[in-house]
């Protein structure tokens, strides 16, 4: 069964995130469990995480995904950042547990006014101090991919494995990757050979069993322009092809989907979802 969701909003009450979810036939999701743009001014109260993890049971919402705050910046090469960081995404971790929340995405981050090697230097000190911190915690950190502009780390994978394999608890960390990042880095995904150099990179680099979620998100922006830019599904440069591909490709096909994709209102997210189940239907279809 294809599994696929949206980001939906948690506006208003957070369990009311999962409603909106199954209203437009979701059987996954993802959310931000707080303003992704501004420091933390409370917590969830312990009644509306309850009702958050009775619903996903009782909607069938599953997995869960969150998405740690913009603001976050694991690769800071401010100490004093660099320590807010952690103890912010220590908080959102472990609250993100309490929520039943499967897998948590967040960024590398950016090195900004450093190097590469620093910034994954302080990301490896950044994380092996969160995950010390919350060693209870069931929720995996899945690290997201990027575009690559500017400073941003995690636009290949190799940066994937130099973090991994100076994680004292790696086997909490995965991988989640995003379409329109990947296109924007430099992986021609809407084709057969480039999808294929993209699934070897992530199986040599980390392993295909780190990669858990797919953020699926088309763009309109050319190959290897390092620009974060996401479009509505089959209508970009990856087009339907390239979806089509990359839904129905043996290594891929069974993995968590959530679509990012720009919207202005409901029939935007039932659009995109309708073109995702319409081409991973086309793909199974046209190979029996």
């Amino acid at each position: 069964m294809l599994k696929l969701g949206v980001h939906v909003s948690a506006a208003g009450k957070i369990y009311e995130s999962v409603e909106r979810a199954k209203k437009i036939g979701c059987n996954t999701m993802q959310i931000f469990a707080r303003n992704p743009r501004q420091w933390r001014r409370k917590s969830l109260i312990s009644e509306d995480i309850e009702i958050f993890k009775n619903k996903t049971r009782e909607l069938g919402i599953s997995p869960v995904v969150a998405h740690a705050p913009y603001l976050l910046n694991l690769a800071s090469q401010r100490k004093g950042f660099h320590k807010i960081t952690i103890r912010e995404f220590t908080k959102d971790l472990i609250e993100a547990d309490k929520l039943g929340v499967d897998y948590l995405v967040t960024h590398m981050g950016s090195y900004k006014k450093g190097s590469e090697a620093s910034g994954l230097l302080k990301i490896i000190e950044a994380l092996n101090l969160i995950l010390s911190n919350t060693k209870g915690a069931k929720t995996k950190v899945l690290i997201e991919n990027t575009a690559g502009s500017g400073s941003w780390l995690g636009y290949k994978f190799s940066h994937f494995k130099f973090i991994f394999d100076k994680i004292k608890l790696s086997g909490r960390l995965g991988v989640c990757l995003d379409t329109a990042h990947a296109w924007a880095a430099g992986y021609e995904i809407n084709k057969e050979k480039g999808l294929q150099k993209l699934i070897s990179e992530i199986e040599g680099e980390v392993g295909m069993d780190k990669l858990k979620v797919v953020h699926l998100n088309d763009t309109q922006v050319k190959l290897s322009s390092r620009l974060d830019r996401h479009f509505h599904i089959g209508r970009g440069s990856i087009g339907e092809d390239g979806f089509r591909l990359i839904l129905n490709h043996p290594k891929l096909k069974s993995l968590v989907f959530i679509l990012e994709t720009p919207k202005e209102s409901l029939d935007d997210d039932l659009k995109n979802l309708k073109m995702v189940r319409r081409l991973s239907f086309d793909g199974i279809h046209k190979k029996n």
